[in-house]
């Protein structure tokens, strides 16, 4: 990990606990959350074949030319650079888990972002456990998505293990959860799983994710603009700030990489989300790319301080990025 982005995390570890009095009994989907777009993507493997459902050009150049393919993408499918317990303590409280079973092997579960991970779900999963006992104030919205050639027992296995290891920590979807209400009875877990036809009554259903599909900074707050202009969703949802690019873009910047064209629009993105305001008609969850390399989760966070009367704010937090 890089001098820089060590030196910020452990930043806001347990930001939940030290929120005023008068933001304990708003729902979370009223609170800013930061989050962290293809959560596990710190971890692929270069080693590993490009995953099913990408297109059938990429996956044939990937047959022929593996040693150009990976690398190239490996380097555009990276968004993030640390584990999950180094990334709330930086203060995400949203993780974006996209589960896959790979082509051959064993019965282990990884994660894909184009490529497949190295670490398992089960890892993973453990080491936030861990995290979360350590701090026993802190709330992390889990999304479980895409489920890259699971089958119907990988599904059923998958939710008995999420159970067992939460246990007593999962807030149910029957309820409406802040922050009082979670620690009175000891909830620090809320799993959404994107499945409609595999939905379990301690799991919430798929959270809508705003993203503009655009390697464009200034489309992506168009788009989100937009958005809002039509009125958010009820309950939790995510607005994207992450940039995305396509199979034409990549091959147009073949030594270029996500990490590149993130540091380049952070200035941007970061400017817009420091404007927003968390509450019944303003943003939930924001995702972002990199989260530690640059203040957007302090960012994110001082947002809350909007919701407060008589003006109890901290300082603004800064939008300085590295781009070491």
């Amino acid at each position: 990990m890089e001098n820089k982005q060590r030196e910020q995390l452990g930043g806001n570890p347990d930001w939940m606990s030290r929120l005023p009095e008068e933001l304990l009994d708003v729902p979370l989907w009223n609170l800013a959350l930061p989050g962290s777009h293809d959560s596990m993507s710190f971890c692929l493997d270069v080693s590993s074949p490009v995953v099913r459902s990408e297109s059938c050009f990429l996956r044939l150049t990937d047959r022929l030319f593996p040693c150009c393919t990976r690398p190239c993408v490996y380097r555009w499918a990276t968004t993030q650079l640390s584990v999950l317990s180094d990334q709330c303590d930086l203060g995400v409280r949203f993780l974006d888990l996209r589960i896959a079973r790979k082509p051959a092997g064993s019965s282990k579960l990884f994660f894909a972002h184009g490529i497949y991970t190295l670490i398992t779900v089960k890892e993973a999963l453990d080491e936030l456990a861990g995290w979360l006992d350590a701090h026993p104030k802190e709330i992390v919205i889990i999304a479980c998505s895409h489920f890259e050639s699971l089958s119907d027992d990988d599904h059923a296995h998958l939710m008995e293990f999420i159970l067992l290891l939460f246990r007593g920590k999962l807030c149910p979807p029957q309820e409406t959860p802040t922050l009082r209400s979670c620690w009175s009875k000891g909830q620090q877990v809320l799993v959404s799983y994107d499945d409609q036809e595999l939905q379990h009554p301690g799991l919430w259903n798929q959270i809508p994710y705003w993203y503009a599909n655009s390697p464009d900074p200034k489309k992506v707050i168009t788009y989100l603009e937009g958005q809002q202009r039509q009125g958010r969703p009820d309950g939790f949802y995510v607005t994207g700030l992450n940039l995305t690019e396509s199979i034409f873009y990549v091959f147009l910047h073949p030594f270029q990489s996500m990490r590149r064209l993130t540091l380049n629009s952070l200035s941007l993105l970061l400017r817009w989300a420091g404007e927003q305001q968390p509450g019944p008609e303003g943003v939930n969850i924001m995702c972002c790319d990199f989260i530690g390399m640059s203040e957007f989760c302090s960012l994110v966070i001082e947002l809350n301080y909007k919701l407060v009367d008589g003006g109890c704010r901290k300082p603004a937090a800064s939008s300085k990025i590295s781009a070491n």
